[in-house]
């Protein structure tokens, strides 16, 4: 049975929360004013992740134990569908900056198909 996607997003965002992740859903998408301009909406449009946030991790003993947010991006796909091209190439720069950048698709136990790019712990 094909669940929801806000379901699917709802559950995610809990499980990150619970793994340390901080992730915020956005919408990204467009609608027509009342003049008739269209206005997009969502951060990076088109091609944003559903999820955007941190994730917050201790580094070096060199900054004194600090912890520093690493940005995290997650896709959220239906089973079947494919990241458009401007959802492979947000994930990709938040990836090459040093981000978390992963895929998730619905129904997967797998904890995604994307992994980090920095190396650090990632959204599962």
């Amino acid at each position: 049975m094909r669940r929801k996607e806000g379901e699917v997003l709802k559950r995610l965002m809990l499980q990150a929360t619970k793994e340390g992740h901080r992730l915020f859903r956005n919408n990204c998408g467009a609608f027509q004013d009342k003049r008739g301009h269209w206005i997009r909406y969502g951060v990076v449009n088109p091609g944003g992740s559903d999820l955007i946030g941190w994730t917050s991790t201790e580094i070096t003993s060199d900054m004194v134990g600090k912890k520093v947010a690493v940005f995290t991006a997650v896709e959220v796909k239906s089973k079947g569908l494919h990241l458009t091209i401007e959802q492979e190439r947000f994930l990709a720069v938040v990836r090459d900056a040093g981000g978390i950048a992963r895929l998730e698709t619905e129904g997967d136990d797998a904890r995604g198909e994307t992994d980090s790019g920095s190396g650090t712990a990632s959204p599962n």
